[in-house]
């Protein structure tokens, strides 16, 4: 079975998590993919599938005979959708033999042009996998398992010689959770990958340190008519805390390694004001001074209009995956061989987010991250061919045979 028929069952499976859940996982919806996913390693001879009670899939393909001391190599990839969309329902469309040109999504009725996405046209000719228009596709990250399931399958047959390959699904990658249980020891391998980008070819092991911050803006409110000397808006005092932030450091105004500071959300009154910060730098020295700004800004502030009216709370949630990685480099440099052999350039660029390779590389397996084929994640215009899912299969297989070698 080729990757993109898998998929294509996998979407209509709904996922979605969910970031104000304080369950684990945070949807109970997550385990009918992992049951389906369990059942059908089992079939496909891999006794060891399990889901845990966290929705942790794990499954181990023991090395064949005479290889057992090879370099044990995983592949983890997640099960959630991300919330930033409906993720039900979602109803793919295929179209066989693209003609390169704008494409309808019947659900919605919009078209995803090529005007708006040109690199559309790169894929004339190649089986074309959209949304209708009224979800997202969820390539992210099911592409990713499909991908993995068929190198399982391909492997099964056993006419491949291989080390130890240790396979794990995740849930609430979506949310940041993905990492919060998984267990290392458990999931048996050396080292690992998490197939979870975009582009096939695209290799990552750089991404950003991040941090949330929540600022409080605490006011005082009296009848404007007799509020001179008394009244404290608290929502001024949040636009002057925005306004000390440097005006281009936000997404809108940055890429590649540039950091940024992200005003998320914002809600408040007179008396109240809240505001909900992101920052983002792949450089640890420039992400320490972000926080400094934003400690530094909230005590000026406090100078101004008084101890306690600012209360900011900062936490971090990621670190850049490249100090954890760098110093077993062959992961890098063994994708780059991987990519090449499927007639492919490695295009290696940093994460401008994180995966759950992030936090796995802190938690003692490094684990960078490699293409599934889509485009578009968390939205309606998401897609993916299946001429890339089968690249990205190639890809994956061409890493087991390396490090068997």
């Amino acid at each position: 079975m080729r990757a993109y028929e898998r998929f294509l069952e996998y979407v209509k499976i709904y996922t979605t998590s969910d970031p104000e859940s304080t369950s684990h996982p945070t949807t109970a919806r997550q385990f009918d993919l992992a049951h389906l996913l369990v059942k059908q390693l089992k079939e496909m001879g891999v006794q060891d599938a399990h889901v845990d009670e966290k929705c942790y899939v794990y499954a181990t393909l023991p090395a064949t005979p005479g290889y057992e001391e090879k370099t044990a190599i995983g592949f983890v990839s997640h099960m959630d959708s991300a919330p930033a969309a409906p993720g039900e329902n979602v109803k793919p469309q295929v179209f066989p033999n693209y003609d390169g040109g704008d494409v309808l999504l019947a659900g919605s009725g919009e078209y995803m042009t090529v005007a708006r996405f040109p690199e559309l046209a790169k894929w004339k000719g190649q089986t074309l996998i959209t949304t209708d228009g009224t979800t997202l596709l969820g390539a992210d990250d099911k592409a990713g398992i499909a991908e993995i399931m068929t190198l399982v399958e391909e492997l099964q047959k056993g006419e491949i010689a291989h080390g130890k390959v240790c396979i794990a699904f995740t849930p609430d990658e979506e949310v940041g959770q993905g990492a919060d249980f998984f267990d290392v020891a458990h999931f048996g391998a050396e080292f690992a990958y998490t197939v979870d980008g975009g582009d096939v070819g695209e290799l990552e092991y750089q991404n950003f340190n991040a941090a949330d911050a929540k600022v409080t803006i605490h006011g005082f409110s009296v009848h404007p008519g007799s509020a001179k000397n008394l009244m404290k808006n608290a929502q001024t005092i949040a636009m002057e805390f925005a306004s000390k932030l440097p005006a281009q450091e936000v997404p809108e105004h940055t890429e590649g390694f540039e950091g940024f500071f992200h005003l998320d959300s914002m809600q408040g009154d007179v008396t109240t004001a809240k505001l909900h910060y992101i920052i983002r730098d792949h450089d640890g020295e420039k992400f320490a001074a972000r926080k400094a700004l934003m400690e530094s800004i909230a005590n000026e502030l406090n100078a101004a209009h008084g101890e306690g009216t600012v209360e900011l709370e900062l936490k971090d949630n990621y670190y850049n995956m490249e100090e954890k990685v760098k110093p077993h480099f062959h992961l890098v440099e063994n994708a780059k061989k991987a990519i090449e052999q499927a007639g492919i350039q490695p295009h290696i660029v940093p994460i401008r987010g994180g995966t759950d390779g992030a936090r796995l590389s802190f938690m003692g397996l490094p684990c960078p991250n490699l293409g599934t084929g889509g485009y578009n994640f968390h939205g309606p215009c998401e897609y993916i061919t299946a001429e890339k899912m089968d690249k990205s299969v190639e890809i994956i297989l061409n890493i087991v045979k390396i490090y068997a070698q």
